[in-house]
């Protein structure tokens, strides 16, 4: 099919590489020139694995092309909108006007029979009064709303292989035309869910709002573990076998962050608020005020190790986007640890296989070094801050040869216990003895 997916960001390139990447024809449209230039010579402008390899592919078949000028998206059969919904300055609730913006951008271009299918996270309502604007400015178009699942790190592969498909509709026709789309999914067996476009809209905050309860709930267990002397991770494993429960999202740690969860479930608080239904999830600033007190948790713990201060330590952060395979460092509780404590007087030395560039944008004040080796020589505390394989995977042994002092903090309880204080470690993580 001829596809144009508006915004090419983070969902926004994935999106559009893989629909080429399935034998559709795609144009992809943003209005950032560099963005554009970049993902045209098959540079993705951000690191996600696999996404190299299918944009490439695809723009060499010619089937995946990119433009600055939206008027190029005419033609299209379906249009895809995948632009950013930030969190609005000063308050919680969502910011659509990039979402809007898009969409009358797109209504000249609209062709007949043409299909407009968002796909970005957006406060319930938002599809019907767009659908009510194309009912008067495009009649002869329908809207959908198919929300993504995307895990970054996984991006590619939940986009062509997706564990579900979810279409918000007002009109039956475009069920077929959603199916052609997603054709090699459907005939795989992936299940389908058809439903309203609020329940739609619902399902992918829902499920975020659920993943991070579910995180904050196992940390909020780790404070109770850290003054009773038991191990969150034990208790984590025996209440993951109950079926009703599930081992996965129930590991303490320093918290979640990215440019999802943390701004969605604000925005859902706030968008309940503003139905009446504030009661509703409240709860959920909670849940967020526990995540929040993570990254202090962690840096209280450094100042403990370090005898009641900081200053002048030498600190290695490893890592400092908000999850491993990622460049992200949106709302990331690891930079936000290394910069408290750089506030606090640390020498923070950072490291990280991918994310330093953004984090030397957003927070110049920090010390960035490529090298794990060299991030960690003379440090007094190492504090693992992201879970990257490469840092699980230090040895306690030849890592106290490089420091200055034996003591780290495993913000993310990934590494054995037993096996660093056998090496003459101080280790703390977060709820384990």
């Amino acid at each position: 099919m001829r596809i144009s997916v508006i915004g090419c960001g983070y969902l926004g390139a994935v999106h559009a590489s893989a629909m080429a990447e399935l034998g559709h024809e795609v144009i992809g449209i943003d209005v950032d020139e560099r963005k554009i230039a970049a993902l045209a010579a098959g540079r993705p402008p951000f690191f996600e694995p696999g996404l190299p390899e299918i944009l490439t592919s695809a723009t060499a078949t010619g089937r995946l092309r990119f433009s600055t000028d939206i008027a190029d998206a005419a033609g299209s059969e379906v249009h895809f909108l995948a632009v950013g919904t930030p969190q609005t300055a000063g308050t919680n609730a969502a910011d659509v006007s990039y979402v809007d913006a898009a969409f009358e951008g797109l209504l000249p271009h609209l062709a007949e029979g043409a299909l407009v299918v968002g796909k970005s996270t957006v406060p319930v309502g938002t599809a019907a009064r767009l659908a009510g604007r194309l009912a008067e400015a495009a009649p002869h178009a329908s809207l959908a709303w198919n929300p993504e699942f995307l895990r970054e790190g996984f991006a590619v592969k939940d986009t062509l292989e997706p564990d579900r498909l979810v279409y918000g509709i007002a009109h039956e026709h475009v069920t077929s035309v959603l199916d052609q789309v997603y054709r090699a999914a459907i005939e795989a067996g992936t299940p389908r869910l058809v439903t309203d476009y609020a329940t739609a809209e619902l399902v992918k905050v829902a499920a975020n709002a659920f993943l991070a309860t579910k995180i904050s709930f196992i940390n909020a267990m780790a404070e109770i573990a850290d003054a009773t002397g038991a191990d969150v991770t034990a208790l984590a494993d025996a209440i993951g076998h109950d079926a009703r429960i599930g081992r996965r999202f129930l590991n303490a740690g320093i918290g979640f962050g990215g440019g999802c969860l943390p701004k969605d479930i604000r925005a859902f608080t706030a968008r309940a608020e503003e139905l009446g239904r504030g009661e509703s999830l409240e709860f959920l600033k909670e849940v967020d005020t526990i995540n929040m007190r993570q990254r202090k948790r962690v840096v209280d713990l450094a100042v403990a190790a370090l005898g009641g201060s900081v200053h002048r330590s030498r600190i290695a952060v490893l890592g400092v986007t908000f999850k491993p395979e990622s460049d992200d460092v949106r709302d990331s509780p690891a930079l936000d640890v290394a910069v408290q404590l750089k506030g606090l007087g640390a020498e923070v030395v950072a490291t990280d296989p991918e994310g330093i560039e953004n984090a030397r944008s957003r927070h110049p004040q920090l010390t960035y070094l490529e090298s794990t080796r060299e991030a960690l020589r003379d440090a007094d505390l190492v504090v693992l801050a992201t879970e990257w394989r490469e840092y699980r995977a230090l040895d306690p042994d030849a890592t106290g040869r490089l420091v200055a002092g034996r003591r780290i903090i495993d913000g993310r309880n990934v590494l054995d216990p037993a096996a660093w204080r056998a090496a003459g470690w101080q280790y703390r993580g977060l709820g384990r003895p």
